[in-house]
């Protein structure tokens, strides 16, 4: 057997357990995130902000399931003045590679906001508009019911339609660019909310966000601000 024969067994039989184990590798189901931002400042004025959040997604087979939950709160001078909280889940059934249906909960509470309490159920359909490497589009219209209490105590049930769109650019192997727009519109109020983001990685799953929320009540007691702002920076683990 010639040298070069030899060297060819050798090197098929070093590379015969790599194909096998790149050819038994699949993609994880289980995807998210966990973002932690914390401010404080001493002095004159003292002040501290937390905002955290969670997020995880299971892909299996034509079926994906979605959770979401967030806290956010500030103080000044060891008086409260922000303090809201959030818990979503979402579960999607694919009939085509870019149309599925689905079905939502999403409930919030807001001490400080126009309405205290917030939650919605509603089922429709969705469409990835745009799916490539580097822009992805997804759209939802649904219908359902919303139950609401505003910050006086009155309460309000309304049946609501709504409406989403998810934009995600990947600008760079790093770096992403992330907007999203959602409505909910009843009869009584509608509430809306816009999430600008901007995600860089800085070592390994670790990332850096920076995001900028608008969120706003049609309707909403007398004394009480429609619309309000959040801006956060925060750190990113993903897995």
């Amino acid at each position: 057997m010639s040298m070069r024969s030899v060297f060819f067994v050798i090197s098929l039989a070093l590379s015969a357990p790599l194909l096998a184990a790149e050819e038994e590798e699949v993609d994880d189901p289980l995807e998210g995130n966990v973002k932690l931002g914390y401010l404080a400042t001493t002095g004159n004025t003292e002040t501290s902000s937390l905002n955290t959040s969670f997020e995880a997604k299971y892909v299996a087979g034509e079926w994906h399931h979605e959770a979401t939950a967030s806290a956010i709160n500030a103080s000044e001078n060891k008086v409260t003045t922000a303090e809201a909280y959030e818990a979503g889940w979402k579960s999607g059934w694919d009939f085509t590679d870019r149309d599925f249906v689905f079905g939502r909960l999403n409930w919030r509470k807001d001490r400080f906001g126009g309405f205290d309490t917030q939650f919605s159920q509603t089922v429709g359909y969705g469409r990835r508009i745009i799916d490539t490497d580097a822009h992805t589009l997804n759209g939802e219209v649904g219908f359902g019911a919303r139950q609401s209490e505003d910050q006086l105590g009155v309460s309000l049930d309304e049946t609501i339609v709504t409406g989403a769109l998810d934009y995600k650019w990947n600008f760079s192997d790093t770096s992403h660019f992330g907007q999203t727009l959602r409505v909910e519109a009843g009869s009584d109020n509608t509430f809306s909310e816009s999430v600008t983001s901007l995600t860089a990685r800085l070592v390994g799953a670790l990332n850096l966000v920076a995001s900028y929320t608008i969120r706003n009540n049609s309707d909403v007691p007398i004394g009480t601000e429609k619309t309000d702002t959040r801006s956060a920076i925060s750190l990113e683990y993903a897995f």
